[in-house]
């Protein structure tokens, strides 16, 4: 069984690999699925037109009414392109792309330069050789205030948008907690959407609340906020833990963060070493197969069968990244991932989470050189999820190159 707390990602990843490519795993409440350790195999998977995301139309269990009251709801009982496939996933997906193209993502990088830059001053503020989360202080009000401010969600909601993120990225939540994280989530999008047709703004919720009332057969009331709800979780989860990741990949690395800072190797090759090696999405539930999958080995994924995206097994695979794949190394020449995904559902925001990682990871570490952990690194707990892959704080001292280390 998957540890719901995420706490042996790589263990039973090798655990797994020692089994085949692809072998039946039990989630947290019972779920069995396919979980696939081979990168070059779940690539093929991901764009396999036989790999359904919907579970209403491909997942039997889902259709007798199973598992409605567990953690998994958060992640398949909505109606978005995260949650459809063919036809009904091209449509949704074609009323958000045009946001998240690169010239549009180009023109946000003054904002989030300029966000970047008010955040460092404010960590700089802080009482010398006081300890800062790097986390609460940086990698994630960065992001979630670049993807508030493209969506238009008031200052005054953001704390519960981020706090209804966090919950449902938890795979330990009980029925109820489960149950009242959907009826929040519910009432926190709704909110926003009744605001935005009272008094619409430049943003895009705006846009998409206009398409759906203009043109109600293009987006119904279900998809509108089920999609809003995965453009923002998106939107600012994933950087988060890319920005902590490569800020804990690094320290505790110090001689490969020399050679990034000496300009050796690019801040690019931090970012998808980091991505390869500790992707923001460890698993990613769920996939069905439309039919019946045989797969080279001579296994079959049965029509049905949920299916498991493993993205954190299969960066380091050793069978794609040769013996050294669970090592961390910025001069690694393929660091081909799927941290983004692959095929139909490769992820819109890809562009986005690379420029705010460009920004952040080397501004942060111009203006503090001397940058520290301010507990040992084996003391940094990880959140609890088996989904995400990121840690719950970063205690980290800032320090100029030239500070001399508190006594």
């Amino acid at each position: 069984m998957i540890d719901a707390e995420g706490r042996r990602k790589y263990a039973e990843a090798e655990e797994l690999r020692a089994r085949g490519p692809a072998t039946l795993v039990e989630l947290p409440a019972g779920i069995r699925a396919w979980a696939v350790s081979s990168l070059d195999l779940l690539k093929e998977l991901l764009r396999d037109p036989r790999v359904s995301k919907d579970p209403r139309a491909h997942w039997p269990a889902w259709q007798r009414g199973e598992f409605r009251d567990t953690w998994i709801r958060s992640w398949v009982d909505v109606t978005n392109m995260f949650s459809s496939y063919g036809p009904e996933h091209r449509r949704l997906r074609k009323l958000v792309a045009p946001a998240f193209t690169l010239r549009r993502t180009e023109a946000l990088r003054p904002r989030v330069e300029e966000i970047t830059a008010g955040l460092l001053d404010a960590m700089a503020a802080e009482p010398a050789g006081a300890p800062v989360d790097l986390r609460s202080a940086y990698a994630h009000p960065l992001p979630m205030l670049v993807i508030c401010e493209l969506f238009g969600i008031p200052e005054e909601a953001r704390g519960e948008v981020a706090r209804l993120i966090e919950r449902i990225m938890d795979t330990t939540a009980t029925p109820e907690e489960a149950a009242r994280t959907a009826a929040d989530v519910q009432a926190a999008f709704g909110a926003l959407v009744a605001a935005k047709r009272e008094q619409p703004g430049d943003d895009l919720t705006s846009l998409l609340v206009s398409a759906r009332d203009e043109d109600g057969s293009s987006l119904s009331e279900a998809e509108l906020m089920d999609t809003l709800l995965l453009v923002v979780g998106a939107g600012h989860e994933t950087t988060v833990n890319l920005i902590g990741n490569a800020v804990h990949a690094l320290l505790t690395h110090p001689e490969q963060l020399r050679a990034v800072l000496a300009g050796e190797v690019t801040w690019d090759d931090v970012i998808e070493e980091t991505l390869r090696w500790a992707p923001s999405i460890a698993s990613l539930p769920l996939r069905y197969a439309v039919e019946d999958i045989p797969l080279p080995d001579g296994t079959v994924i049965g029509q049905g069968d949920p299916i498991l995206a493993t993205y954190a097994a299969a960066g380091r695979d050793p069978g794609r990244h040769g013996a050294d794949a669970g090592e961390f190394d910025v001069r690694r020449e393929d660091t081909e991932h799927l941290a983004f995904g692959h095929g139909v559902h490769f992820c819109l925001g890809a562009s986005l989470a690379r420029l705010e990682a460009r920004t952040a990871l080397p501004a942060l570490f111009s203006r503090f050189p001397g940058l520290r952990f301010a507990v040992p690194p084996e003391e940094i707990e990880q959140v609890s999820s088996f989904i995400a892959h990121g840690y719950a704080s970063l205690p980290v001292q800032l320090r100029t190159a030239d500070a001399p280390a508190p006594a």
